[in-house]
């Protein structure tokens, strides 16, 4: 046999946990959309290769011959 009777506490629990669920959602939510607008704002993605301190040959410009 299943008691079903809650106790006022485990209802106000549910109630914060909710609360802090939507709070959580938000933040992520957040934090993604700050993630999409930094990506959509880099352009040209050869400025990142730029940050690891490394040589590349990539980076290099390449010069057009004199004619």
């Amino acid at each position: 046999m299943v008691i079903r009777v809650e106790h006022p506490l485990h209802e106000r629990r549910r109630g914060r946990n909710r609360g802090l669920g939507l709070i959580l959602v938000g933040f992520v939510a957040i934090v993604f959309g700050l993630t999409v607008v930094k990506v959509l704002q880099l352009g040209d993605v050869s400025h990142l290769q730029a940050f690891d301190h490394s040589f590349r040959p990539g980076l290099i410009p390449i010069e057009e011959p004199l004619e």
